[in-house]
């Protein structure tokens, strides 16, 4: 007996040909995704040979079978909004932390609470360059300067000043720094302030910023550049981290070319380019990006052997002849928790669990599709192994009327302009021109949206300028 969503675990040797189709034929079609144009009905649905490059299975040869296909896909389909929430309570907890040098901890999250080592500034320091000086004014001059990194100056007496620099030591007894802008020396090298002197003025007090053993930051943060800053004035050489999620891609399809133009069929990858970048923005480690081809046994393998947290598989998600990622999980008895998502592009990808500690999300081969999958269903599931909170959520409004479709959601690509979300053309399933110019997906509710009807925006990772891009 299997669980709900369970696979049963099949032996490749034990089945037949007729087998093998017939459990690829199990799956049933997927509503069709349309030309991903703005029109709001969806296309009808056209026969295709792989799912490799494209998100649709075989259709019955009837409109009758057709139809009833389409109805069950959609009505088996997670909505998009709940595909999401599952994805990101699907992993598990993340990893035990961690010791990182700082030069490693960027886009990391911390795994306890950074208290100060040290009093900041550790002593008094001039915040400016300029003179110490003590007492009331004219003052005599010392001949050598005070400079930063050197130990402790001798103590200062009234009527005294000495060049200092920035971040050098206050002598003792100082009252006050005179910035170099506000001081003249006479002719006999006596200094006369051109502002009134305030006692303190110019001078950081040792522990201004922080005493020893505060509390800097709390569990959970990301390490930002200025997060690097403070831990290592604080005096961390190391921090305590979650590590990044290993992350693993399969690129499925015969019909894809690495290089060079397409011909006689064959056709660019564009997916194999772009995931692994991709991953690595939104936190996760790519461990290896694996090209496949359509055979199901190496798929099976592939995923047998892997140990990362996370596998990434593109195309193959329907139920075409060669769409073998449905099969496959079976045959490795996974358990299977999304299966199809009510959103356009994109409504074949899939998330499963095929071991206690790693999931697969599978996409759809069309880029922009495989875009929507990674968005609904790998950046929860990534944000909840790398320990980070999930982004509060916002909402813009629309420049111009965006056509939807009837009961899925819609991704589209926007640029963000005056407050306002502007959508791109060019955002079919198959497409990149859009995303490749764009700083955000809008969420298009079922039936579309008019200009100022405001929508949820889903921020892609370098567009925000956020630490999110960790892209070595």
């Amino acid at each position: 007996m299997t669980a709900p969503g369970q696979y049963e675990e099949v032996d490749l040797d034990d089945l037949d040909v007729d087998e093998a189709l017939a459990l690829v034929k199990e799956g049933g079609a997927q509503v069709p995704d349309g030309s991903g144009a703005t029109g709001g009905s969806p296309a009808v649905p056209q026969p295709s040979p792989r799912g490799g490059n494209r998100e649709h299975g075989e259709h019955a040869a009837d409109g009758t079978s057709r139809a009833r296909a389409a109805e069950h896909g959609h009505h088996r389909a997670t909505p998009w909004p709940e595909a999401r929430a599952l994805a990101g309570r699907a992993s598990r907890r993340p990893d035990a932390p961690v010791s990182v040098s700082l030069d490693a901890a960027l886009g990391l999250v911390l795994a306890a609470p950074l208290a100060a080592l040290t009093d900041l500034p550790s002593f008094d320091t001039s915040a400016m360059d300029g003179w110490a000086v003590a007492g009331p004014g004219p003052w005599d001059v010392r001949a050598e300067g005070v400079l930063a990194g050197h130990a402790e100056p001798e103590p200062l007496t009234d009527g005294e000043a000495v060049r200092i620099a920035t971040g050098a030591r206050i002598p003792q007894d100082v009252t006050a720094v005179i910035r170099s802008e506000h001081g003249r020396t006479d002719e006999k090298e006596r200094l006369h302030a051109t502002r009134e002197v305030v006692p303190g003025q110019d001078i950081r007090p040792r522990g201004q910023e922080c005493r020893s053993g505060d509390p800097l930051l709390q569990r959970g943060t990301v390490v930002t550049p200025a997060v690097l800053g403070l831990a290592a004035a604080a005096g961390y050489d190391t921090v305590s981290a979650l590590p990044r999620p290993r992350a693993e891609v399969l690129v499925l399809g015969d019909e894809l070319l690495t290089e060079g133009l397409p011909h006689d069929g064959l056709i660019r990858d564009a997916l194999g380019p772009m995931l692994p970048s991709w991953l690595r923005a939104l936190g996760a480690d790519v461990i290896a990006v694996r090209r496949l081809g359509d055979d199901a046994e190496a798929l099976r393998k592939a995923l047998k052997n892997s140990d990362a947290d996370l596998v990434v598989t593109t195309g193959g998600t329907a139920a075409g002849p060669v769409d073998h990622v449905h099969p496959t999980l079976r045959r490795l008895g996974a358990e299977l928790l999304v299966d199809g998502v009510k959103v356009r592009p994109g409504h074949p990808m899939l998330l499963a669990r095929t071991k206690e500690n790693q999931h697969l999300v599978g996409l759809p081969g069309n880029p922009l599709a495989a875009v929507s999958g990674l968005l609904t269903l790998a950046e929860p599931l990534l944000r909840t192994l790398a320990g980070r909170a999930a982004p509060e959520t916002y909402t813009l409004p629309l420049k111009e009327t965006v056509h939807g479709h009837p009961y899925d959601t819609r991704l589209i690509p926007v640029v963000l302009r005056e407050d306002r979300a502007v959508p791109l053309h060019y955002n079919g399933p198959a497409m990149l021109r859009g995303i490749a110019v764009a700083d955000a997906l809008a969420v298009v509710p079922p039936g579309g949206a008019r200009p100022g009807q405001e929508l949820e925006i889903l921020d892609l990772p370098w567009a925000t300028a956020g630490i999110e891009v960790c892209f070595t």
